[in-house]
């Protein structure tokens, strides 16, 4: 190839990765515009007794949602379809009533306490007694009913401030415990490694070792005492 024609190469395929990193350094502008721009999510309500999984995220509709698969809604563009199509089949009641309370999590009774709320009308900020009384027992659930008057209950149906649903308290402290092997092992690794490993030989040797020393603080404390005579 020509000197002329080299150069000429050259200088085309510099000019494409300027235009190529041009590119890119746009696209991260607008990235991090995005980004600093972003709306605050603001919890999105959907009715009573609807299960969320039905419900399509607005935040992951509109490309915004930051949660992944830890969100509760539906990021399946599809799923308004499906579910119109399956409520002409199902009676959602149903799947309601086997959503019982025993298979919550700490995170699913906040979410159905919320969406079924209570009076109101409460200017009071004590609690329900039946309403904790209901989840401390795990009655409570998606049908039921205070029975102070149910939903008109002058009381508060929230949970309050530091609440731990007991389940949720139980796994805690189960991973808080630790096994006696566990707790050995790990003893074990902070001794180091300039130890002397016990064994038959070991040990033999110390217990003679031991006797010899035993037998000599004797037989200095007889002398001691001999020598007072």
């Amino acid at each position: 190839m020509a000197a002329g024609n080299r150069k000429a190469q050259l200088e085309k395929e510099k000019a494409k990765q300027d235009i190529e990193a041009k590119k890119l350094a746009e696209q991260k502008k607008k990235e991090e515009l995005a980004e600093l721009f972003k709306p605050i999510q603001v919890a999105q309500k959907i009715p009573f007794g609807t299960d969320p999984k039905t419900v399509l995220c607005q935040y992951f509709k509109a490309g915004s949602c930051d949660k992944g698969t830890k969100c509760k809604f539906s990021h399946d563009l599809n799923i308004e379809r499906k579910t119109a199509k399956k409520d002409l089949y199902t009676d959602t009641r149903d799947d309601l009533q086997a959503d019982t309370m025993d298979k919550w999590d700490q995170s699913k009774l906040e979410e159905v306490v919320l969406s079924k709320q209570g009076n109101p009308r409460t200017t009071t900020d004590i609690v329900c007694k039946h309403f904790l009384e209901a989840i401390e027992n795990q009655k409570y659930g998606w049908f039921w009913e205070c029975p102070n008057g149910g939903m008109e209950c002058k009381y508060r149906h929230a949970l309050p401030p530091g609440f731990v649903l007991k389940s949720q308290k139980k796994k805690d402290d189960d991973k808080e415990e630790i096994s006696i092997e566990d707790f050995l092992e790990t003893e074990r690794h902070k001794l180091g490694t300039n130890l002397t490993p016990v064994n038959l030989e070991t040990f033999s040797a110390w217990k003679k070792t031991r006797q010899v020393k035993q037998e000599a603080d004797e037989a200095a404390k007889r002398k001691a005492l001999e020598s007072r005579w």
